[in-house]
């Protein structure tokens, strides 16, 4: 939702309620983990209202363990945390889950799968960032492909539940290859949103997964 027009939010609300997708992901970002500024727990909570699809919340944020509740609160099922942010993520995922929500884990582009080996078991969703986190619209870091594919056999491994989710970059043009490595859920921002058929655009990206038997 990073990419819509915010000065139309309801009606681009209303868009994604229609179309195809199965989630609404939310970017927070605080200016010290990112260098970006977005938005808190009153926005999420007004997308809440008007949202029919789950709140896929993303927090790009230092200390994210002093929020999560609040966020939960606010509307989120789905809570996620960088590992680059965490000094005790185990604890923190259990935090998140024990409020109600389903637990992620994100990851920059320089920050190995290896680290998430210890705590796979526990997670619901890793969030692989295939952009250096903080701005829309940036080009996709194609290095993602065989980290997704290192991550899928780690969660094949540990007889892990975690979709892998990829964050950045993501459209057409790459879609269907991310699928092929073994993602199961993309984020596409910009591609969607600055389509001239935003629906449809949702449409094909969802057709790549029907090809695929997950």
């Amino acid at each position: 939702m990073l990419a819509a027009d915010f000065t139309r939010l309801a009606e681009e609300i209303d868009m994604v309620n229609r179309s195809e997708a199965d989630w609404f992901h939310l970017d927070v970002m605080d200016g010290r983990f990112v260098p970006n500024i977005t938005f808190g727990m009153f926005i999420i909570e007004a997308i809440g209202r008007l949202a029919r699809k789950p709140l896929d919340v993303h927090l790009m944020i230092v200390e994210p363990e002093k929020y999560i509740e609040s966020f939960r609160k606010a509307g989120a099922e789905v809570i996620t945390v960088h590992a680059e942010a965490c000094p005790h993520l185990h604890r923190t995922i259990h935090q998140i889950k024990e409020c109600g929500a389903k637990a992620g884990v994100a990851l920059n582009p320089h920050t190995p799968i290896q680290i998430l080996e210890n705590v796979i078991e526990h997670i619901d969703l890793v969030c692989i960032m295939s952009v250096n986190p903080g701005f829309g619209g940036q080009k996709f870091i194609y290095q993602t492909l065989p980290k997704v594919r290192q991550l899928k056999e780690m969660i094949d491994t540990y007889n892990s539940m975690a979709l892998i989710e990829i964050d950045g970059g993501v459209g057409l043009h790459n879609a269907e290859s991310l699928l092929q490595a073994g993602a199961d859920v993309l984020v596409a921002g910009s591609s969607v949103f600055a389509a001239s058929d935003p629906e449809a655009t949702i449409r094909q990206l969802k057709a790549f997964k029907a090809g695929f038997d997950f």
